[in-house]
């Protein structure tokens, strides 16, 4: 399928995530705490210029930041912010989850209009900014359906990977349809809308699996076999995986607040730096 794309390749969101990502980088190569000079000297920016980039994208400093992008941050979550599934719905309600006061809705696709692979149906699609740089958002007249990001894997292939999903539906590039919701889904203080609505196309399975992410609560995770336990399938972790990663509506949806038992990431579909920064961005919301 071929689209034309108006990439925002010059974007904000695009530019912070480029700098977060080189940050990533450089965190990986050594094993103690970096300087801003010298983080800011490896980017080639100033440390005045650096500093007031990264804390325009996340809020806080570089030096306390970098607690949240080490590759032991997942272990640490684990273990100071687990939420079992059972109790993550209140602690959501109470206030504290992001996503719980965006005031999601959502409806799923029944079984039988999935099989058709996207027959009949119109969706929409467009490119966005986005704290991790340019996102994909698609939806029908119901509400977002995919949203996908293309600082790691190209914007060709993160389009075709979402437009794949439903081959037999139409395409129609419209982003000031989608935009009211994407302004909400992504935090912006002129959303004019209390709700952000969801539709969900997929398998029965998935869907399961999904509606138990929306209730991990922002900075928190899980763990794969959590998820299990709580769709009924204790033993279907892999299957569980599976449909973590098949999750279209990536952010709204949070599957990179699933991580393996030991403390590894484990995998993340639009690539593991961006569920880094993820993972990064939310712990920090949560204590700012």
């Amino acid at each position: 399928m071929t689209q034309h794309h108006t990439l925002p390749q010059d974007s904000e969101g695009a530019y912070h995530y480029h700098v977060i990502r080189r940050a990533i980088d450089l965190i990986d190569q050594t094993d103690h705490p970096i300087s801003l000079d010298d983080i800011a000297a490896d980017m080639g920016m100033s440390p005045a210029h650096f500093q007031r980039v990264f804390s325009r994208w996340v809020g806080v400093s570089p030096k306390r930041y970098q607690q949240y992008l080490t590759l032991g941050h997942a272990k640490t979550l684990l273990s100071e912010r687990f939420s079992t599934l059972a109790a993550s719905h209140a602690v959501g309600l109470s206030g504290s989850g992001r996503l719980h006061d965006l005031f999601l809705r959502w409806e799923a696709m029944s079984p039988g209009e999935f099989a058709r692979k996207g027959a009949g149906l119109t969706i929409y699609w467009g490119w966005f900014e986005s704290p991790f740089g340019p996102a994909i958002v698609m939806g029908t007249e119901k509400g977002i359906c995919g949203i996908g990001f293309a600082a790691e894997m190209g914007a060709e292939p993160a389009f075709e990977d979402l437009a794949a999903r439903w081959p037999q539906a139409s395409y129609v590039e419209d982003p000031m349809m989608l935009r009211p919701w994407v302004l909400q889904a992504f935090g912006a203080k002129d959303g004019a809308l209390d709700t952000t609505p969801l539709f969900l196309i997929g398998a029965p399975f998935q869907i399961k699996v999904w509606e138990a992410l929306l209730s991990i609560p922002t900075g928190h995770v899980t763990t794969y076999s959590e998820i299990a336990q709580a769709v009924g399938a204790p033993r279907a972790v892999r299957a569980v995986g599976t449909a973590v990663g098949r999750n279209p509506i990536s952010w709204i949806i949070p599957c990179h607040r699933a991580l393996r038992k030991s403390g590894g990431l484990g995998g993340y579909h639009w690539g593991i730096p961006m569920k880094r920064a993820m993972l990064a961005y939310e712990a920090v919301e949560l204590e700012t």
